[in-house]
């Protein structure tokens, strides 16, 4: 009997571009599952994702700005939620594959620490070798999510490591994560800026505005209208010369107003140096961290991996908590 899960690898074959990544095409896993009846292998691994401990956590970590008062202002999970849905529109319109999109956004920021780009700064001076947050995303879903991994497909995890860095992910569906990630954050982040007052619509450039619009829904349907027409029946996603020095200037314009100095940001430097002393006691007391980051001495044989895992998989609330219980004397019970 022909299982649901062959009846769709056989839809995706007749339905899908030429240049999309098929599920019975996959470069397979580390180690080999069974099949799902049901689902295709890129449907299973995005099931996992989002049933992961380290995609729950992303609600309560920092995308721009540090413990806002506002409930409208983004966090890691909504970010995520945002890209995934940009990236499912591209992937759908192009007739890529879907699903491995949906797998690569979602997981795209596993890794990432607490208090944001802040937090990943911090770990990245004391952590030796460094630290960036999309090889911590693969770490985590290799080697620290349930203990050994999520097991994901070759195709996901390349997908993950390369949404920003200097290498191009390997698949179209990749691809598209990448710039969806970047469309994202640009609009999203001016929203919450014009919300926290932090710059003003009027205080935009003009110029990138006449090309990608006034509005929040504009730009974003200019974006993701370019990246599809420029890329329609292409072997890489790409967007035209015009939109894309658009959003690099907006981009710019964000660093310089609001990713760096501005109001909103004046707590960075206490997450950096919450991160940095947390880190540093876990490297002088390696026997405190948890069970579930120690046991990966058996793939692992240096320390400061399991501390970073530890530090990094912090949401912003547990670092503050953490930190007041190592740092913060507390009163005397007299017990």
């Amino acid at each position: 009997m022909t299982s649901l899960r062959e009846i769709f690898e056989k839809r995706e074959e007749d339905w899908l571009s030429p240049y999309a990544t098929k599920s019975k095409s996959t470069r397979g896993k580390k180690n080999q599952e069974k099949p799902c009846d049901v689902r295709t292998i890129f449907q299973r691994d995005r099931d996992k994702i989002i049933h992961s401990k380290a995609f729950r956590r992303l609600k309560h970590k920092t995308q721009v700005f540090i413990s806002p008062e506002g409930d409208h202002f983004r966090t890691r999970l909504t970010h995520t939620l945002e890209v995934s849905q940009i990236a499912r529109t591209v992937a759908r319109a192009l007739r890529l594959n879907e699903d491995l999109t949906e797998a690569i956004a979602l997981g795209h920021d596993l890794g990432h620490t607490p208090f944001g780009h802040a937090g990943e700064t911090a770990l990245d001076q004391v952590h030796p070798g460094g630290f960036k947050h999309n090889v911590q995303s693969l770490r985590v879903v290799d080697e620290i999510e349930q203990g050994t991994g999520l097991n994901l497909a070759w195709e996901v995890r390349d997908g993950i490591l390369n949404h920003t860095g200097s290498e191009t992910p390997s698949t179209l569906e990749g691809q598209i994560v990448r710039l969806a990630d970047r469309i994202a954050y640009i609009n999203h982040d001016i929203d919450d800026a014009i919300r926290g007052k932090i710059i003003s619509l009027e205080s935009l450039p003009k110029e990138c505005l006449n090309i990608l619009g006034f509005k929040h829904s504009e730009r974003i349907n200019t974006m993701i209208r370019d990246m599809i027409d420029t890329s329609w029946d292409q072997p890489c996603i790409a967007m035209s010369k015009e939109v894309s020095a658009a959003m690099d200037e907006l981009r710019q314009f964000l660093f310089k107003n609001v990713y760096i100095g501005s109001l909103a940001k004046t707590e960075e430097d206490k997450a950096k140096r919450l991160v940095r002393e947390i880190y540093c006691y876990y490297s002088d007391h390696p026997h405190e961290i948890p069970n579930e980051y120690r046991k990966h001495s058996n793939i692992t044989s240096n320390e400061n991996n399991q501390v970073v895992d530890y530090v990094a998989g912090m949401t912003d609330r547990y670092a503050i908590s953490i930190y007041q219980k190592i740092f913060v004397p507390s009163g005397f019970s007299g017990i």
